[in-house]
């Protein structure tokens, strides 16, 4: 590609500023920007109507559906616009005290690719969306990736909309307190591709001293709740060997978890499983724990493994009930396999990078993303930009202004690519 669209990192950088004021918890510049925006609240409204004033002020004809799910669309003169369009974004929720880029940079970087196409006066064959997903790390409503479940038809608008906060609010309730309960849905399917900018959550592209990944495919994904249940007794007055102690069945479960995966990198460097929560009872300090409700997280890229992790978990379930006496029971409610990304776009993305003298780097996603669901119905692509020693979900999240913009003229030149410019 000649002509590239001229990215505007200065312009991309104030609104990464600007999104990153709200719901802010620290505010220690440069490099120190806490913020808590959950689905529904205040700060997300604020954050929400930020990103329509930019929307409005780059003429994008923008709609909200009725999960909150908001769309941005420019059609260029040249365009058909009854052409299926390219779309890009991501999200504006964040988890408790979060970064200001997980999400938002993928939103504004999509935001500024459309500029950045206007100002040079590029003409796409297609239309082109900016869209912002609701809710995609979850917490409030729904374990994640809300928006996008309802935009690629995996859950229904109704039971979005009856899902309920920890107070009993819904979502439908949040959205309509907060000014962004729309109408009908928006429908991925209808895109012809769909690209997504997200700060990478690892270390690989700031090892390889490389500023743009090209993300191969998404880790799949699998939570287990795991109940395991003894007696309580008293814990001064109950002999050692007249003890069935949940607590300490579940400490030799989380061992073979750890133990387990470790043992699987061996031939699946991306396979992982975390015991990552223990609800104790009745948890108290002289009382012999009697129930244990653990929460279990396995991840591959490699389906195979992700079974085969869960399959240790119950075996090692059975052994504990057979040699410690305890009742045990094991419960898998979400599951998503690994979702690999369309080679068109990856191809583009690449092409782009090269075009623009800007290295990439294939590299696969240990984290969850809209973009899983997307990949159901059309045709998805991701694109990573470095994350400062890996940290995210944390005020210490931190890509530079000029890792943002390199990885935003990727982005913009892979979409004036597939849009037909």
């Amino acid at each position: 590609m000649a002509d590239r669209p001229a990215v505007d990192a200065d312009r991309l950088w104030a609104d990464l500023e600007a999104n990153g004021a709200f719901g802010a918890t620290v505010r220690d510049p440069p490099e120190r920007w806490g913020r808590t925006v959950r689905c529904g609240t205040d700060a997300n409204r604020k954050a929400r109507e930020y990103l329509l004033e930019r929307m409005a002020a780059a003429d994008l004809d923008v709609r909200v559906d009725a999960v909150g799910n908001v769309a941005g669309r420019w059609s260029s003169e040249s365009a058909d616009p009854s052409a299926a369009p390219i779309a890009a974004g991501s999200h504006l929720d964040s988890v408790p005290e979060g970064g200001i880029f997980d999400g938002p940079l993928g939103i504004y970087a999509a935001l500024e690719a459309v500029r950045a196409m206007q100002d040079g006066v590029f003409e796409p064959q297609r239309p082109i969306e900016v869209v912002s997903f609701t809710e995609e790390e979850g917490g409030r409503f729904a374990d994640g990736l809300l928006g996008s479940s309802v935009a690629a038809g995996v859950r229904s608008v109704d039971e979005a909309l009856a899902l309920e906060a920890d107070d009993g609010t819904t979502l439908a309730a949040a959205l309509e307190d907060i000014g962004f309960a729309g109408e009908g849905r928006l429908d991925a399917a209808e895109w012809d591709a769909w690209l997504e900018l997200h700060v990478e959550q690892h270390t690989e592209l700031e090892s390889a001293g490389v500023p743009v990944g090209v993300v191969t495919d998404i880790t799949g994904i699998t939570h287990c709740e795991v109940t395991i249940e003894g007696d309580a007794d008293h814990a001064g007055s109950t002999p050692m060997d007249q003890r069935t102690d949940a607590l300490a069945a579940a400490s030799e479960f989380v061992l073979e978890v750890e133990r387990a995966a470790e043992t699987r990198t061996e031939t699946d460097p991306a396979a992982v499983g975390t015991v990552g929560s223990l609800d104790v009872a009745p948890n108290a300090t002289n009382v012999v724990p009697g129930e244990i409700e653990a929460g279990l997280d396995v991840r591959s890229t490699d389906y195979d493994s992700m079974e085969h992790l869960v399959g240790v978990a119950r075996e090692e379930l059975g052994r504990l009930e057979a040699d410690r006496g305890v009742d045990t029971a094991l419960e898998r409610p979400f599951d998503l396999e690994p979702t690999p990304m369309a080679e068109r776009c990856r191809t583009a993305l690449h092409e782009t990078g090269e075009a623009a003298g800007i290295e990439t780097l294939s590299l696969h996603s240990g984290a969850a993303h809209d973009s899983m669901y997307v990949a159901g119905v059309t045709d998805a692509g991701m694109l990573f930009a470095p994350s400062r020693e890996g940290v995210s979900h944390n005020p210490r999240e931190w890509t530079s202004k000029a890792d943002c913009a390199d990885a935003t003229r990727v982005l913009a030149g892979a979409l004036a690519e597939l849009a037909g410019v």
